[in-house]
């Protein structure tokens, strides 16, 4: 039986600018680095100790091993309590972010990281 979402795996075209991202505009950790031989993987994660953390693969890399994957960013809903904070921040450090949007189970924003891949994040109190 599954007991938890351990890892999401995002497949970026420059690791160094999605570390950068995620770490300086997001408010991640880089929990670690790894390589074996050409590969090589960084995960990161919010820094109040969160159970899930992403792993930023190279693309290309991953297409060349595994061809036919679905390499897409997929659709990820991340919760904040700063709902207010996190958008402002996000603006002032100029990432792209959507309109607030209410919806039933709390107000919702998009913003886009530095390879023009959505996320969408949701008040959580």
């Amino acid at each position: 039986m599954i007991n938890q979402i351990g890892q999401i795996m995002l497949y970026v075209d420059d690791q160094d600018q999605a570390v950068k991202f995620w770490t300086e505009k997001a408010g991640f950790i880089v929990v670690s680095e790894e390589s074996q031989g050409p590969m090589r993987w960084i995960e990161v994660a919010p820094a109040n100790g969160a159970q899930t953390s992403f792993v930023l693969h190279n693309k290309k890399m991953v297409a060349e091993m595994q061809p036919g994957m679905n390499l897409g960013t997929p659709s990820i809903m991340l919760f904040t309590d700063d709902f207010d904070g996190l958008y402002n921040s996000f603006k002032e450090k100029g990432v792209t972010v959507g309109d607030v949007v209410s919806l039933p189970g709390g107000r919702v924003f998009n913003f886009a990281d530095d390879e023009n891949s959505y996320f969408a994040v949701m008040e959580k109190k």
